[in-house]
């Protein structure tokens, strides 16, 4: 029996470099380190159940197995990510020391930390062999990182699943009895990824996984041996994707799985390989890291007390996706035919939602209007907090209706969320599409690689020119540039290379290729603010904070050994939709309820048990605008939002402020809500709840439709419905910068699905066939609810 991470993405780890790694993370908090050592032990201790119930055993027939290598000639190395005492206390018992010519250990003084490549270079180097003619054996992911050996062959002990292994492996077989067969050569795989020499017999055995697990890339910055992170000054690609974020991972997996296609995906950002990405209630550490965020911040807001307002977006892997709350909402079904009202022919809902279906995989199962088969992994919360249902049972008793699925036949209502967490894990775009790619060899990602400007021959984009490690490089397209870098980057860099307005790009000495005056304009973000209550009862998240490293300590471990507990969760679990008054067609607030109270992005938390609802107005009239500051790529553009610049957009904001509250005042939260927090009882007036809006109002991060998709004949527009750049062959846009109007709701589902058909019409497939499932209409527009 081993200490064995159950499967996910420290599912390799050891509690040696797992411990190691939630001491480094306390100790960031300001506690000594000392302090932080005994406190994870303490926790350790407490919750060591949790170990060994997610063990898994690896013992059967080891040492038979072990016996015939070594009869085969062979010899056997094993690197191993736990204390040399553990390790070789196992070993004993297991009866298999004698047949291990070398053993390295975590620890030990010639063993790299982390292990990363399984320190198969430095064993090789004891035992006098050529790391290429080696044969390597594991079964988990990380085993097989950044390695060269003759063979790598994955077991299906359980740690990883078939298809994780199949992005590392050449061989994957079903128990480690048969790894005899493709070691010795004697009967053929299950089956191998690509073709490779036979090993020979007197090669190594390098043993990974078990007892001989490594860590994984959460606790590594090795590259996956499928990825290059270097191409030549110049390279030549069919495909060229400006950005690795939600609509450009689904392009490099749709694009390149045809494999007479050659992908190449830019990020300017890194790897999405830190445990708090992959963490949902670690979002908080994200949001405000500019290690992976662009960290916009607009100009001052005169609509917001000229405040000047912080826009997180991803730069990493799998872009916003990455770093939001993982609240999937598709909008509302009008949302979609107001698209093909402006200008966006064939993206009407009918057309519309078979692409959300494609890229769905919902645990509740496949309907007309949910997928099931989908790499976007979709599922409700787990968590039992009362507080959710008391939301829902809240809306319920002030009028308005429950919803089953506010993604499917009736958004209208409070009901649950779906969310992109997959077994406790944030399924990003990286994770669904970009990720199980990356074995093809058609595809190339590079990361840290910021893209200048697009080249042209004429009125052709033919490339990009970008700069990586200091390095000024090009990458030609054969095919198409495609922008997916978001509703900031892809309007920057159109600009930057002489797409846009041109009276704008001529005071910046850019010269002009294509005026298109609607770069940048039409902006649209959802501004909200919180309405807070203090609880009655300790059912909130206040002891989750570092003012209570213990319990800090405990949901992390927990999460780590499990991807289970408060850890799993972004604890954003229920909420709904409303119209705010009668005469709306359709919702025009959205509701998102958490057990806790934060407040500045996070930056601030509460300091008592209290619970807030995120209330705001889902389709703003106030339009702003992006323009460059300067012509330097590494310079941030001007934001403009033009928050609160309406009249209809402050009352709307007023609105929800008021309907909010009505339903914290209902039977369902008498048992748990006290008194109002914020906006707080004396704000009452029209003038006090605005001045609250003003003062206290934020971006709920979807900025979008600042490369207006429509008809050529409108002004405004700069890409036609086939995604294509007017006036610029082989060049498109394909992200939420395309949107015509904001969707009425959160912007990571909608933005997959536009890459999911925008992926079917670069590759001229045929479109899916509309859909021809109905939609909930109220009964009546007189009542507002």
């Amino acid at each position: 029996m081993t200490k064995k991470v159950s499967e996910g993405v420290l599912s390799e780890g050891t509690w040696y470099e797992i411990k190691k790694s939630m001491v480094d993370v306390v100790r960031k908090q300001g506690i000594p380190y000392q302090e932080a050592v005994i406190l994870t032990n303490q926790v350790i201790k407490e919750c060591e159940h949790i170990w060994y119930q997610d063990s898994k055993t690896l013992n059967k027939d080891i040492k038979e197995f072990f016996q015939l290598l070594k009869n085969a000639g062979m010899k056997i190395a094993v690197s191993a990510a736990d204390e040399r005492d553990n390790v070789f206390k196992e070993f004993q018992n297991l009866g298999v020391m004698n047949y291990i010519d070398f053993l390295l250990c975590d620890g030990d003084p010639h063993a790299i930390t982390p292990l990363g490549r399984h320190n198969i270079e430095f064993i090789c180097e004891q035992l006098d062999i050529d790391p290429s003619e080696t044969v390597l054996v594991g079964d988990a992911t990380a085993d097989f990182i950044n390695v060269d050996t003759t063979k790598c062959i994955g077991v299906l002990t359980g740690v990883a699943s078939k298809q994780q292994l199949e992005d590392h492996t050449d061989i994957i077989v079903e128990s480690v009895d048969d790894v005899l067969d493709h070691v010795i050569g004697t009967s053929p795989s299950l089956p191998p990824q690509s073709p490779r020499q036979p090993s020979r017999q007197s090669a190594p055995m390098s043993m990974a996984g078990g007892p001989f697990s490594t860590i994984k890339r959460s606790f590594s910055t090795s590259t996956s041996r499928h990825y290059s992170t270097k191409s030549d000054i110049s390279s030549v690609h069919d495909y060229v994707i400006v950005g690795a974020g939600s609509a450009g991972c689904v392009l490099a997996n749709r694009l390149s799985a045809n494999e007479e296609n050659k992908v190449l995906v830019l990020e300017a950002g890194p790897k999405d390989y830190t445990w708090k990405i992959h963490m949902p209630a670690a979002l908080m550490y994200n949001l405000c890291d500019d290690n992976y965020n662009w960290y916009y911040h607009t100009e001052p807001e005169k609509g917001m007390n000229d405040r000047v307002m912080y826009w997180p977006r991803g730069r990493v892997w799998g872009g916003s996706s990455s770093l939001n709350a993982m609240v999937y909402i598709r909008g509302n079904a009008l949302d979609y035919d107001g698209w093909e009202k402006l200008g966006a022919t064939s993206w009407s809902y009918a057309d519309c939602l078979p692409y959300f279906r494609k890229a769905q995989c919902h645990e509740l199962g496949e309907n007309d209007y949910r997928g099931g088969s989908g790499p976007l992994h979709v599922s409700r919360g787990k968590n039992k907090n009362p507080l959710f249902q008391a939301f829902i049972d809240a809306g319920v008793e002030a009028g308005y209706p429950f919803t089953d699925d506010m993604n499917g036949y009736q958004q209208e209502g409070l009901g649950w969320m779906d969310m992109t967490i997959h077994k406790g894990l944030r399924w990003s775009a990286a994770s669904a599409y970009l990720r199980p790619a990356n074995k093809r060899n058609n595809l190339t990602a590079e990361v840290k690689a910021l893209t200048n400007r697009i080249i042209f021959d004429n009125n052709r984009a033919v490339g990009v020119e970008y700069e990586q490690g200091g390095v000024v490089k090009r990458a030609m397209a054969n095919k198409e540039v495609i922008l997916s870098g978001g509703a900031i980057n892809s309007p920057q860099l159109l600009m930057l290379s002489g797409i846009g307005n041109a009276d704008d790009l001529k005071k910046l000495n850019i010269p002009v290729v294509q005026n298109l005056p609607g770069v940048g304009e039409n902006l649209q973000d959802h501004l909200e603010v919180y309405v807070q209550y203090e609880l009655t009862q300790p059912l909130s998240l206040y002891k989750a904070q570092w003012k209570f490293p213990h319990n800090m300590i405990r949901i992390g471990l927990q999460w780590f050994a499990t991807q289970k507990g408060d850890g799993a969760s972004a604890h954003l679990e229920s909420g709904g939709f409303i119209r705010s008054r009668p005469g709306v067609e359709f919702p025009d607030i959205q509701f998102h309820f958490l057990p806790s109270t934060v407040n500045d992005h996070g930056r601030k938390m509460g300091d008592r048990h209290a619970c807030q609802v995120h209330v705001g107005t889902l389709r703003p009239t106030s339009r702003g605008h992006i323009k460059l500051k300067s012509n330097n790529p590494r310079d941030h553009p001007k934001l403009v939002a033009n928050y609160m610049s309406t009249q209809e957009d402050i009352e709307d904001m007023r609105n929800s402020v008021r309907l909010a509250r009505e339903i914290f005042q209902q039977k369902a939260f008498q048992p748990y809500v006290g008194p109002e927090l914020n906006p707080g009882y004396k704000v009452q007036s029209d003038a006090e709840i605005d001045e609250y809006v003003r003062r206290m109002g934020d971006s709920a991060y979807h900025p979008s439709c600042t490369c207006k998709m429509g008809s050529p004949s409108d002004t405004m527009t700069v890409v036609d419905p086939e995604t294509k750049v007017l006036g610029i062959e082989g060049l498109r846009v394909v992200d939420a910068s395309i949107m015509p109007a904001m969707v009425s709701g959160n912007l990571n589902g909608p933005t997959i699905m536009v890459a999911e058909k925008a992926a079917d019409i670069i590759l001229g497939n045929k479109p899916l066939p509309k859909s021809n499932a109905p939609v909930y209409r109220p009964k009546t527009l007189e009542t507002q609810r």
